[in-house]
């Protein structure tokens, strides 16, 4: 008999992986689904990119490389990120990985014990207490509120410094995954005077960075001391639809860069020369269309929170920043019986036959999200609007949701959620 590790066995995967598996399984049997489950991009990697990612492969440039990326390509990073965010660094300040996620694990085994407390803002990314559990660490967890745009509040931050018992760490992502909240620079100014001056670090998690539709993006290492305190993860998965790719990139100091280092050299070697230069050429050619990108984007939320607020007894709380739109559907969920994941899991299988709306619940993001749905853009715009005509009626075929939940009563709202 096969013993599977404590870890391996109470593992929580992301959840948007699980649905987007159904929904696969789903249109492989001939259903139409509207797949609005997952966060990549509907848009071709941006031209540079590619044609530098080929040109590279016939170059043969399929071999090793340093366990930190390429000289080129962390010289490239500190400019873009001096450029772009306006905080100083150089190729000794960037380490790079397969994306930004890898940077949760890689954070928390260069810079966290056992035993140690971390803060994260909740709802949150479902693969960051995983990462932390690898290590031993405690997830303390602080609520994103609604009627504060789902911004991180430094007094949560000033509160779990003085009451845990080992504070050290705190995750910050902005823009936000899933709620679409902004943290602003006046918000980011109050934490970095918080942690200035203890020991505590900051996993400031980046990938929606140039999905701010109002003003611009800001990072926490554009605070004076920053540097000495945090680890800015950078991903190609959004801003240049490079997501099968696998390429991110870290800005930290150049003791925690090569501490990283060490954790990729014994784990993975390095990454791929070829997608480096990929990546190079995206930073350095690619703005254009990237913003392009973004803006096509921004089209899309706009979109999507039009189709929603037709919805009755959907609240919309329009995002500052992201792909996403995480709706209140706590009415529903009440009048329904039903939980807020098993209202999504219904639109996709349960609702109709034929036809299905792949989205996810607000708890697959941990319990402050219950009541919410988290809906992404990536479709074109007409399947946008398919899904968002579909939702009515959908939720008023009262006998699908009945037998729906008699099949499946693990999502029975079993007490019925808080309204706001």
């Amino acid at each position: 008999m096969i013993r599977l590790s404590k870890l391996a066995r109470n593992l929580t995967p992301e959840i948007a992986f699980t649905v987007l598996a159904q929904a696969r399984a789903l249109k492989s049997r001939g259903k139409d689904v509207v797949e609005l489950e997952i966060g990549d991009s509907p848009f071709a990697t941006t031209p540079h990119a590619k044609e530098a990612g080929v040109r590279a492969i016939r170059d043969n440039q399929t071999g090793y490389g340093p366990s930190l990326g390429l000289p080129s390509f962390r010289e490239a990073a500190a400019r873009f990120v001096s450029t772009e965010f306006g905080y100083p660094a150089t190729a000794e300040n960037i380490v790079v990985a397969s994306g930004a996620k890898p940077f949760e694990q890689y954070f928390a085994e260069a810079l966290i014990d056992p035993g140690d407390g971390v803060l994260l803002f909740s709802p949150h990314f479902p693969t960051y207490i995983p990462n932390l559990e690898r290590r031993g660490a405690r997830a303390v967890l602080a609520p994103l509120r609604v009627e504060q745009a789902f911004r991180p509040q430094a007094e949560d931050v000033r509160k779990f410094l003085a009451t845990d018992p080992r504070p050290r760490a705190i995750f910050l992502n902005s823009p936000h995954n899933p709620t679409g909240g902004v943290a602003t620079h006046d918000d980011l100014a109050a934490i970095a005077d918080v942690v200035r001056g203890t020991d505590t670090m900051v996993f400031s998690d980046e990938p929606y960075c140039h999905m701010v539709w109002s003003g611009r993006h800001a990072s926490i290492l554009s605070q004076p001391g920053m540097l000495d305190h945090c680890v800015a993860a950078y991903t190609f998965s959004k801003s240049y639809s490079m997501s099968g790719w696998r390429m991110g990139f870290a800005v930290a100091h150049p003791d925690v860069v090569a501490a990283i280092g060490k954790l990729i050299n014994t784990a993975v070697s390095c990454s791929p020369p070829f997608v480096q230069e990929a990546a190079r050429a995206a930073l350095e050619h690619d703005a254009a269309t990237r913003d392009e990108y973004m803006e096509r984007f921004r089209k899309k939320v706009d979109r999507l929170c039009d189709g929603l607020e037709k919805v009755e007894g959907v609240g919309v709380v329009r995002p500052a920043g992201t792909f996403y739109v995480f709706p209140d559907v706590r009415p529903i969920c009440n009048r329904l019986g039903i939980v807020s994941h098993g209202l999504a899991m219904y639109l996709l299988e349960g609702a109709d036959d034929g036809f299905g709306v792949a989205c996810l619940g607000g708890e697959c993001f941990g319990e402050a999200g219950q009541g919410f749905l988290r809906f992404s853009c990536a479709e074109p715009d007409e399947r946008i609007d398919q899904a968002m005509a579909f939702l009515p009626d959908a939720l008023g075929r009262r006998d699908r949701i009945a037998k729906y939940l008699e099949a499946n009563p693990q999502y029975v709202l079993k007490q019925p959620y808080p309204e706001a």
